[in-house]
């Protein structure tokens, strides 16, 4: 075994340094003219997300074999394949959504998911991502989660051990939610909050028409999560979750939060609860949090590189698609 690594994935990170087995090549050989086939990988979107559509395809009847009460599955690009899975079924008792969970982290290499969401048959197209979020919104509740344990991707970062780590599974098949919280402005609530710690330096809600609005909270770190959480207990009646990201994240950039979310946390370690409240911890972990792993660099492109491509004529110029998905950091 030898240490190997660091390398850009499609993780969009650059994924930890583990042990491999050492191979030895005593000999290659290849056709006149050889095509090799290869893929760029990086921060969502790119070219290996064809292959996260073809495996959804291919997989279902696959996986209908095993769970026939499942109607459709999505892997959403920026939740890496393994990060992030919606799935609809055909609802018919209680807990049938916590069944299919154990089915799904049951089987071949979707056993590597990390957070999967089961909605019912009656719920939006599951690539309908905002009125899907709506709709899961209305009926989430703490006893809507299972928080569990398992293997992970190989790449995954967030877990406290390589390969094992936290699962979080989400249950909106019912209707588990309680009174929308007292809302009010994203200044005022910042202002209470900033009462209290400082280091919080914005916040942005959204999804504020549903029973359970997320208010996103950048945290420039000098504690852990949960003591704030724990602080900010005098304003509960304002939020129903809370998800603490770093100062790096863009606040008015969801598709890239959901990116980062979906990596960076452990669902046994990350998520806490208090009441009817949900607060997440999606911030870089160091020794503060008990990570004794190294936290990994994203896989940010340097405007050098892309102004070569473009010069190549590899890529269009388009600044309006690199600030969307962050290429730059």
């Amino acid at each position: 075994l030898k240490d190997e690594g660091k390398f850009g994935d499609h993780t969009g990170f650059y994924t930890p340094v583990e042990q491999f087995p050492v191979m030895e090549v005593t000999k290659i050989t290849h056709k006149k003219n050889p095509i090799f086939h290869a893929t760029v990988v990086g921060k969502p979107p790119l070219e290996d997300k064809f292959m996260g559509y073809a495996t959804e395809r291919i997989f279902l009847p696959l996986l209908q074999t095993s769970v026939p009460d499942l109607i459709d599955y999505k892997m959403p690009e920026n939740g890496v394949f393994h990060n992030l899975i919606l799935a609809k079924f055909n609802a018919l008792y209680p807990a049938h959504a916590t069944q299919l969970m154990h089915a799904f982290w049951g089987v071949g290499q979707m056993s590597f998911v990390k957070h999967a969401i089961f909605v019912p048959s009656n719920a939006p197209r599951l690539d309908d991502y905002e009125n899907l979020t709506k709709y899961i919104l209305n009926r989430f509740s703490p006893q809507s989660m299972l928080i569990t344990s398992g293997i992970c991707d190989q790449l995954d970062h967030a877990s406290p051990n390589a390969c094992f780590g936290g699962k979080l599974g989400i249950d909106a098949s019912n209707d588990n939610s309680s009174s929308a919280p007292n809302l009010i402005s994203d200044d005022e609530l910042l202002d209470k909050f900033k009462s209290i710690n400082q280091n919080i330096l914005e916040l942005k809600q959204y999804f504020l028409d549903t029973k359970n609005p997320i208010c996103f909270i950048k945290f420039d770190k000098d504690r852990l999560v949960k003591q704030v959480f724990d602080e900010l207990k005098p304003f509960d009646e304002h939020f129903k979750i809370l998800i603490f990201v770093d100062v790096s994240s863009r606040l008015e950039n969801l598709y890239m939060l959901v990116w980062r979310i979906t990596n960076n946390i452990d669902a046994k370690r990350d998520i806490f609860i208090r009441n009817e409240l949900v607060c997440i911890d999606a911030t870089s972990k160091f020794e503060l949090d008990g990570y004794t792993r190294e936290w990994p660099k994203e896989t940010n492109c340097s405007r050098e590189v892309i102004e070569n491509l473009i010069k190549k004529g590899v890529l269009e110029r388009d600044e309006e698609l690199f600030e969307k998905f962050e290429i730059f950091g």
